[in-house]
């Protein structure tokens, strides 16, 4: 599938505001079933741009500065990605759980996509009992990775409810699960703590849905904004599987891959500083639109 994807941030402030540093994640990585053939940046008022070192996790950092008043600030994304990314099944032959604890324990992979790197609690994910007892009764040790990851995905979908109004966007995966209710972030940050809890590494995936279904397909939860879902390591030979807890579907090519890392803090499409006085408004709109089926030969 070819996509051409338009996001668009807007921000409004009550005074005018002296200085803004801001860190864009808004590109899409290159990624395993993905490649990015066009991309542009628009931003109004301009500003200095510069490309800058991801600190943590697999994203493509832009680095903005505007050190002259501004009443407004306009990001606009545009991308133009092709996705050729097959469902995966869970097999018989797949590893177990326990047999993915241990590789990933043994593993000496220190680069950005290494296990090592989302085996261990992050800043924005603690372990916890509860999610780990609640997560574990899918996670049985001899269970395959692909079956255990997919249940788990099911059950999270089943027994939340997606809600924008019950958290917010620094609620701790604790209390999502106390309230079982929340939204995507929520759900892949509380499937997150279950899996690391399990000795499984586990990363979190921010990107974007379809926003027009296949025919006699419905609608994605999720499809108006950022999305955000799981990436759990499979081992050497499957490596890092996508599965969705929010719509209980595994990544494929209805997804697409903007950033990855451990936890929401790593790879938040916008996050930065302003220097002001009075409030500010921000609006979000997202299109993903479908340009053409990727037929194989």
């Amino acid at each position: 599938m070819l996509y051409k994807i338009r996001h668009v941030t807007r921000f409004e402030y009550a005074q005018p505001v002296a200085f803004a540093r801001n860190n864009l994640r808004l590109k899409p990585i290159l990624w395993s079933g993905q490649q990015v053939e066009d991309y542009q940046l628009l931003i109004d008022p301009q500003g200095r741009t510069h490309s800058a070192r991801a600190e943590a996790g697999l994203a493509n950092v832009v680095r903005l500065i505007l050190d002259a008043p501004a009443t407004s600030l306009t990001i606009e994304s545009r991308a133009r990605v092709r996705v050729e990314r097959p469902i995966p099944f869970a097999q018989p032959s797949d590893p177990t759980v326990a047999e993915i604890a241990a590789w990933a324990r043994a593993s000496r992979d220190a680069s950005p996509a290494g296990p090592a790197a989302y085996l261990f609690p992050s800043p924005l994910i603690a372990l916890d009992s509860d999610i780990a007892q609640w997560c574990a009764l899918d996670l049985s040790p001899r269970r395959g990775i692909l079956e255990a990851a997919m249940a788990l995905a099911l059950r999270i979908q089943r027994e939340f409810a997606f809600d924008p109004h019950a958290t917010l966007v620094d609620t701790s995966p604790r209390e999502a699960f106390a309230k079982r209710g929340g939204v995507c972030q929520d759900f892949a940050q509380i499937m997150i703590a279950g899996l690391r809890a399990a000795g499984l590494p586990a990363a979190y995936c921010s990107g974007y849905l379809r926003t027009l279904p296949a025919p006699g397909q419905p609608r994605l939860v999720g499809a108006d904004a950022t999305h955000a879902w799981v990436l759990v390591w499979a081992g050497p030979q499957l490596g890092w599987i996508g599965v969705d807890p929010t719509n209980g579907i595994w990544m494929a090519e209805d997804h697409v891959v903007v950033a990855i890392g451990r936890d929401y803090a790593d790879i938040a499409p916008i996050d930065g500083i302003v220097l002001g006085s009075g409030a500010q408004k921000m609006d979000v709109s997202v299109d993903v639109e479908p340009l053409e089926e990727c037929v194989a030969a």
